[in-house]
């Protein structure tokens, strides 16, 4: 009887021990954004990007892109093919091609673009942001105005 008492006892200091991982991972993904903007994946991610965006290269684009990208405001905008023709209709290529062209800066779990999005709170021009989804950049917006995302 003394004997499963004790194993008890062991069995829950072990298991009180255990770390807990999500915490360490939450930590880990902020601490490697703030470095992430001269690492070579990222740089490769924001290039390409650049050169799609210089090209009107829509397929590569739209590869390159979150599912749930976001270019307005409206609530009735439509993603996909929708996108490309707001942006000819707007003028809005030299914009995007401007915004990539700049250094990106953490924010959030986004890496965004200008840096003064992050250091200025009353910045209301373009932005746009890219974040890791399942282990690859994409871009995930990109609001030509000081529009809400």
């Amino acid at each position: 009887m003394t004997f499963c008492r004790v194993g008890v006892v062991i069995l829950a200091l072990l298991l009180g021990g255990c770390f807990e991982p999500y915490k360490k991972v939450d930590k880990a993904d902020r601490e490697r954004l703030k470095h992430v903007a001269g690492d070579t994946n990222f740089q490769a991610v924001v290039g390409r990007l650049r050169a799609a965006a210089r090209k009107k290269d829509l397929p590569m684009l739209a590869s390159m892109m979150t599912e749930d990208f976001g270019y307005s405001a409206d609530a009735s905008a439509q993603p996909g093919a929708a996108i490309f023709t707001h942006w000819d209709e707007q003028n809005l290529w030299p914009v995007l091609s401007d915004l990539l062209k700049q250094n990106f800066v953490p924010l959030g779990e986004y890496m965004v673009s200008p840096p003064e999005l992050v250091s200025d709170s009353s910045y209301n021009g373009p932005r746009c942001g890219l974040r890791v989804v399942r282990g690859s950049w994409k871009l995930a917006y990109f609001l030509p105005s000081g529009e809400g995302l």
